[in-house]
């Protein structure tokens, strides 16, 4: 009861703490431009550490962690699809989109593939905008639902009342201050989510080397002592088995290639050339140390617990932190992996309300120029709307239905913009009319591989990502491009 009392006074407090940065930061927004990109003024090592606890949410403490605990030595697999997914976004792609962003004046991420495109502008603007609001509307929904889950779980709060309060934490600055706001609230915790994952396994080492009585007392003496599947790479899988196991796990990479926009989005609200060197560095050393750590308290909680120690294997790290740390301590751990997932929720809710304001909403209302006041509420009311009804939605939807949805996400949003943006740097010949059914073609087989179950055989992660590949090209030869289309 004292470190659930501890935990509950330090999530309070830390919460209240995101709230004051975010509405702190808010203040400066005084544009759409600054509200859907932050003004393109972000600072290097915010944009980074921004971009990272998006991108990694809750799935760095506690998903890999998990995984790691249940799978052994062969999570590594994961992650290293999604760490050289990573370095490859920030070290290929990050200055590139930055600078392609800058010179079309580009405010969002539909924004910017329209506007490159001018040849299908309108388009792309509609297909690429509805379909990812969709996608994102559920998503943020999901976030909701998994906020209200945690909270039962830490304090025994209603799930209902929980995603209430999600809700109720993330609006409020969400609203107020747009990206700009989510990006220093993100930053805050990917310092707690980088402490977390450089000093628990630090402090792990030692207290299982130092202590009788857990399973085994050093990582690799507890792998081995736990058998084949924990201690092979492939998890004690042979043949085509082993086969379709790594590349679901590696297939993550793909995803990562400029294609999810609430990552993308990072890139193109950076400061300056400079800056970007500068993010760059910053987002790569933070993938490569988190990974690590994430594995290692994983691997941890097994030298601590034993294999089969936990009914759930995503409690490993609350469980390690709260062996390892005095309450007040592991409270701080734990508050950051439960408040993880809020920089996902929050960052998708602002793409996908800014997305829906200025590519739909905006040229539907305003036939011609509209001064930044005017545009700036405009992005406000979209995104507490937006917010509201996937609240309602996480309310009245089945939870399953929602997940199932988000599910499609990685291999039907990122994928297929991956392809998108990978072909639109790197390939003259791709032209806008070749964007909509690049979109429709990625977006239809994602449904038809997955629904099938065909998933099971090879990951949707991959397959889309070539069938996309594969339409795009076609599409950019079969249908004959504007001739004064810009290269």
């Amino acid at each position: 009861m004292e470190a659930q009392t501890q935990i509950l006074f330090v999530l309070v407090v830390y919460l209240l703490f995101l709230i004051s940065v975010g509405i702190y930061q808010g203040r400066k927004t005084k544009s759409s431009k600054d509200f859907s990109i932050a003004g393109r003024q972000l600072p290097g090592w915010v944009a980074a550490l921004s971009e990272r606890a998006t991108g990694e949410s809750a799935w760095a403490l506690l998903g890999l962690p998990g995984f790691a605990f249940a799978a052994g030595l062969a999570a590594i697999w994961p992650a290293i699809g999604c760490v050289l997914g990573i370095v490859v976004a920030w070290v290929v792609f990050a200055r590139r989109l930055r600078n392609e962003a800058e010179k079309y004046d580009a405010v969002t991420f539909v924004d910017y593939i329209a506007k490159r495109h001018p040849d299908a502008e309108k388009w792309i603007r509609i297909f690429g905008s509805i379909t990812i609001v969709f996608f994102f509307f559920f998503y943020v929904g999901a976030q909701y639902l998994g906020g209200g889950k945690t909270l039962n779980t830490l304090f025994g709060i209603d799930p209902k009342i929980g995603m209430l309060i999600t809700a109720l934490i993330i609006l409020p600055y969400t609203v107020v201050g747009g990206l700009g706001s989510v990006a220093y609230t993100d930053t805050v915790q990917a310092i707690i989510m980088i402490a977390t994952l450089i000093v628990a396994p630090i402090v792990g080492v030692a207290y299982i080397a130092s202590h009788p009585d857990v399973f085994a007392h050093s990582v690799t003496q507890a792998l081995k002592m736990a058998g084949p599947k924990y201690s092979t790479l492939l998890g004690g899988l042979v043949g085509t088995s082993a086969i379709v196991f790594v590349i679901a796990e590696f297939s993550w990479f793909f995803g990562y290639l400029g294609g999810m926009p609430q990552l993308s989005i990072r890139f193109m609200a950076i400061k300056d050339d400079e800056q970007a060197k500068l993010a760059r560095n910053v987002g790569v050393a933070w993938t490569i140390i988190a990974y690590i750590g994430a594995l290692l308290i994983g691997w941890i909680g097994i030298a601590i617990f034993g294999p089969e120690g936990l009914s759930d294997p995503e409690q490993v790290m609350p469980s390690v932190m709260l062996t390892l740390f005095p309450p007040a301590v592991a409270a701080l751990f734990i508050t950051g992996a439960v408040a993880a997932m809020l920089s996902t929720a929050d960052s998708l809710l602002v793409l996908a309300s800014t997305e829906l304001s200025e590519n739909i909403i905006k040229p539907f209302i305003y036939k011609g120029d509209v001064d930044a006041k005017r545009s700036l509420v405009l992005s406000r009311i979209t995104t507490a709307t937006l917010g509201l009804i996937a609240l309602v939605a996480a309310f009245v939807v089945p939870s399953n239905l929602i997940y199932t949805i988000v599910g499609y996400t990685w291999a039907g949003i990122g994928d297929t913009f991956s392809v998108i943006v990978i072909l639109t740097l790197f390939w003259k010949k791709f032209h806008g009319k070749a964007v909509p059914p690049t979109i429709i073609a990625g977006l239809l087989f994602t449904i038809f591989w997955i629904s099938s179950g065909l998933d099971a055989k090879v990951s949707a992660r991959l397959m889309t990502f070539i069938v996309t590949a594969i339409a795009a090209v076609i599409a950019t030869y079969a249908i004959k491009p504007e001739e004064n289309k810009e290269s």
